[in-house]
């Protein structure tokens, strides 16, 4: 009984995230004694056996056009159809956008517990124990699950990507596609060379800076850093950067390895959304501001005079003229 592994794509081309659960899945197969195998569906431009590095065996490809846009219903009824046909025990998505929304539809589907947010190996010293994020990241639970089948999402940026040897083999899977009842009329892409959802490294700002036009040090900090850019909501509210930006617990909850946070207070709401981030960095001139409790490393000056000077360090210490 095999473990089964969701790859997440985008455009034909396969998610970061979905590495990160290829690495996580293939470690549950080892500690149970089974094998990884994985299942991919519609259009991908990518070779697919080179995914074998990161531990799956198997990878089923359900080649189908009418699954290259996520429709929950329809892409829920063909992993059903795979995890039945291998007689997957555990099976494992990102806790993404599309992971949230086929996972609890296939834990019905399957009659299967469903453990989201999921931020280390499962524990099967005594049964089967998934440990994850509650109360949005304050603390954490250890959730036992007794089912036959078990579905896992695993947090984004949980999980070290571990890339070693070897190549998979890739099956066609003849699955029932229906008729997809979500139809994709216009897409708008957010800017950015780095998703914010898959970045390692976020550079943050809010109304520290006094208005939009002095965000062009935090572009270059960025940059320099090879980072995505964020905001607090005030911000975008304001309209001074793109809600595609927001984060906190009413925009995208994020978990990068460095969160650096410029004039931003530390309100709850946006703590909510970056303190699974494994590094926090706060730059404030108000020495009282709540962001410095949560913060790893903090900076008390002013912005515009510490942001310019780290950025100049770091090009520096690139050798970046």
């Amino acid at each position: 009984m095999p473990v089964l592994i969701f790859i997440d794509s985008a455009e034909g081309h396969v998610k970061k995230a979905s590495l990160e659960v290829l690495t996580y899945g293939a470690k549950v197969a080892e500690q149970s004694g089974t094998t990884a195998e994985a299942v991919v569906l519609g259009t991908i431009n990518e070779d697919l056996a080179a995914l074998g590095k990161y531990g799956v065996k198997k990878i089923h490809h359900v080649k189908n056009e009418a699954l290259d846009h996520l429709d929950a219903q329809v892409h829920t009824k063909v992993i059903a159809q795979v995890a039945d046909a291998i007689k997957a025990s555990v099976i494992i998505f990102s806790n993404n956008v599309d992971g949230k929304a086929i996972a609890p539809r296939l834990s019905v589907r399957l009659k299967a517990g469903l453990v989201s947010g999921a931020v280390a190996l499962p524990d099967s010293s005594n049964g089967f124990v998934v440990k994850k994020n509650v109360f949005s990241g304050k603390a954490f639970a250890n959730m036992a699950v007794s089912t036959p089948v078990k579905i896992i999402s695993l947090s984004p940026n949980a999980y070290k990507i571990v890339a070693g040897e070897g190549t998979a083999e890739v099956v066609p899977f003849n699955a029932t596609v229906d008729q997809a009842r979500v139809k994709v009329i216009n897409t708008t892409k957010a800017s950015g060379e780095v998703p914010l959802t898959e970045a390692e490294i976020v550079v943050s700002a809010g109304r520290g800076l006094k208005g939009p036009e002095n965000w062009g040090m935090v572009e270059d900090l960025g940059k320099v850093l090879h980072a995505a850019l964020a905001c607090s909501r005030p911000v975008a509210d304001a309209h001074w950067r793109p809600h595609n930006e927001h984060v906190g617990q009413t925009g995208i909850a994020i978990a990068p390895n460095l969160y650096i946070a410029i004039g931003i207070s530390g309100a709850i709401q946006h703590l909510a959304g970056v303190n699974r981030s494994k590094v926090i960095v706060v730059i404030n001139k108000d020495p009282e501001a709540p962001f410095f409790k949560a913060a790893d490393y903090g900076i008390v000056g002013d912005a515009f005079d510490v942001v310019p000077k780290l950025t100049a360090s770091i090009k520096k210490l690139k050798g970046i003229a």
